[in-house]
This record gives C-alpha cells, structure tokens and sequence, in this order.
C-alpha cells in the first residue's frame, strides 16, 4: 500500500483544518468523502461554516469551486448548462453550467423545485450531464457539497429518498466552543482566510488516492458485521424503509476511505462504527412511533440498534 495516500489525507485534513477550526472530526468525514469519490450533505443553521469547508476542499486540491444558490425559481439548465447559438460561426454550442467543477457547493439545496433538485441525480451517481441526447462528462474529481437549514421548512421543498441515497455521508458542522468562537473572530479581523489558503494536493494526487482507498483490504468478518447492520436496519420495527444495496456499497467504501483518514491499508471495526450513524441514518425512513422524528431521534435510534449487534474480536 502506498504512503502517497496516507501523506494525501494528513495535507488535505491539516489544510482544512487551518481555517475550519475546531472541528477536526467533520474535517475527517469531509476528507473521507474526498477519498471516496462522493458527496456530503450538510444540514445545519446559517453561518456556522458550510461554504466555508466546501471552499476549503476546493481549494486544497487544487480544484476548481463553484457555488450554486439554489432558490425556487431555478432551473435545472442553471445547473447543467445549455446549448446556444453563436451568431459569428452559426452553429451551436455547449455552454458548462456550474456542475462542471470539482467541488459544487449546492447551498440551501431543498429550496429548488424537485424537477431542479432531480438535475443534480445523474451528476452525482453518474458523473455526466445529458444535454440535447449529448452526454458530457463532468471533471474528476468530482464532489458535491450540499446543504440546508433542517429547521426551516417554509418554501422548501424535502429532498426525496432517491436524492438523499446519493450522499455517502450527511453531517453538520455546529457551533463552535468559545475559544474556538474567539479564534475565529481574530483570524477573519482582515478577511476571510480560506481566500488565502494554498493547495497542498494535486487533483492527480487525489486521483490516485482514491484509487489506493478502493483497494483498502476489508477482512471478511468485518464485511459480516457491515452487513449485519444494514440487515438490522431493514428489520427494525421502527423503521419503514431500511439501508438500500446502493446504501451498503457506499457504506463500505466509505470505511475503506476512512482507513486512509487514519493511515491504515485495512478497516477496523472502528471504523465501520465511525461512519454507521453519518452514512447510514438518512437511508432510513422511520414509521410508527418513530415517523415524523426529528434527526437527532433517528440518529439516536439507529445507534441503539447498532449498539446490539456484536462487534468482531
């Protein structure tokens, strides 16, 4: 195993971390996400942060950012593109819209139209636009960064299961503690650091990592335990709907990406436990007494359930 990949995530994290402070476990899940090739849904109030971390991923790859606000008036060919026509050769022409970046910050995703939200579908599990029967291929790497206020509902629109099982990890952000608050109100005195942030990994490098991640060695009884869980999700008397395949396969790449977070070449079962709750609860749909419970009671629950299946010696 390659120690490119180990040095790929200790940069990325240490970077982020310089203007992300005080929250070095969502900087590992964002990394994480990094490492797998996929997308991070982050649910949290205004102000604490969100743009700020896509930004700094964004620019600690060397990658190319765009921020996309979505609003109820938006259409999916704001996200996508369009074709146009140039007067000066008389023929039309692709115009990118701003999907075609390595990092996507999807801001206040649920805002927009589910016909706007559904443009963002293939992007994210297929990494390519379909435009006029022309498919165009998006760069790589390719992440989206979406987020939303959970408790602010009026004029939004819920993002529906199909959306929701496209994101390997959902996660907030929070408040930071007071020294950390007081840190912050220092270092942002003559403008926002993340503008002045450098690169410390190549998209290449990132490349590479990610292929090095796909090949982290997972023990046959920890993939036993894995499954364990997500079958345990499926049985739960409090829940409708349990992890899908699509679900487990994420879950599965996402401790192998973890593993290089802590410089290992295989997963634990620390591992598998980490990123039980952030990969798995918004696959679940609860019922019952348990419909209409907030995250934090869903979150609850599934740890519950996790807490009683035995963990592999």
């Amino acid at each position: 195993m390659s120690q490119d990949a180990f040095k790929t995530s200790r940069l990325l994290r240490e970077n982020i971390e310089s203007v992300v402070l005080g929250k070095p476990e969502v900087v590992q899940l964002l990394v994480t996400c990094l490492l797998a090739g996929d997308h991070v849904l982050l649910e949290d109030v205004p102000g604490v942060g969100k743009t700020l971390a896509a930004k700094a991923m964004a620019q600690s790859i060397e990658g190319h950012f765009s921020r996309l606000q979505f609003t109820p008036d938006l259409l999916p060919s704001d996200i996508t593109g369009n074709v146009i026509y140039r007067s000066d050769t008389r023929e039309f022409e692709f115009s990118p819209g701003p999907i075609f970046a390595n990092v996507v910050l999807a801001d206040e995703v649920n805002r927009a139209p589910p016909r706007t939200q559904s443009a963002l579908l293939e992007a994210m599990s297929e990494s390519k636009v379909s435009i006029d029967g022309t498919t165009h291929e998006l760069p790589k790497p390719f992440i989206v960064v979406a987020t939303q206020n959970p408790f602010e509902y009026e004029g939004t629109y819920s993002l529906p299961e199909s959306q929701l099982d496209r994101f390997l990890l959902r996660t907030s952000i929070g408040y930071p503690e007071r020294d950390i608050e007081r840190q912050v109100l220092l270092t942002h005195r003559d403008g926002e650091p993340v503008n002045a942030l450098k690169s410390v990994v190549s998209t290449d490098e990132l490349l590479a990592a990610q292929q090095t991640a796909s090949e982290v060695k997972f023990e046959e009884t920890l993939m036993e335990y894995l499954l364990n869980i997500v079958e345990a999700t499926r049985q739960h008397e409090g829940f409708q709907v349990g992890v899908s395949t699509r679900g487990a396969l994420s879950y599965y790449r996402g401790c192998q990406a973890r593993a290089i977070t802590e410089s290992r070449d295989y997963v634990t079962p620390d591992d598998i436990k980490a990123l039980a709750v952030p990969c798995l609860a918004h696959r679940v749909l609860p019922r019952g007494i348990f419909q209409g419970a907030n995250r934090s009671e869903v979150e609850s629950e599934l740890s519950d359930v996790i807490q009683q299946i035995p963990v592999p010696v």
